[in-house]
């Protein structure tokens, strides 16, 4: 297993262990009420949605040009969170580099 998927498999469990941690301190039903509890929490939940669904487009993007399906991944987003697309991390395969990476770099090359 490489570093990064260490990392990887570390960070979701510390936030698998956070959310064990909340959901027993006010139950599964107490952690979405508190999503609109306060103009904050708000605020929160709407940053959430966003930067989840902008993992989500790269998710499908990804796994695109690694021929597998990014579907159950983000299927699960909305109920997991961050544990769904760092699940998909974990399992992606290998095999084809992220193309908006080579995107950034062929132009930064051509325009160097």
């Amino acid at each position: 297993m490489s570093w990064k998927k260490i990392v990887l498999f570390v960070v979701l469990a510390d936030f698998v262990a956070v959310a064990a941690w909340a959901a027993a301190k006010v139950g599964v039903p107490g952690l979405f009420a508190g999503m609109f509890e306060s103009p904050a929490a708000i605020l929160g939940t709407v940053d959430l949605t966003i930067a989840l669904g902008l993992v989500c487009a790269w998710m499908i993007r990804d796994a695109r040009a690694r021929g597998t399906s990014a579907l159950p991944y983000v299927l699960l987003t909305p109920l997991l969170g961050s544990a769904a697309p760092l699940l998909y991390l974990l399992r992606r395969p290998e095999a084809a580099a992220d193309p908006v990476l080579e995107t950034a770099v062929t132009s930064r090359a051509q325009a160097g």
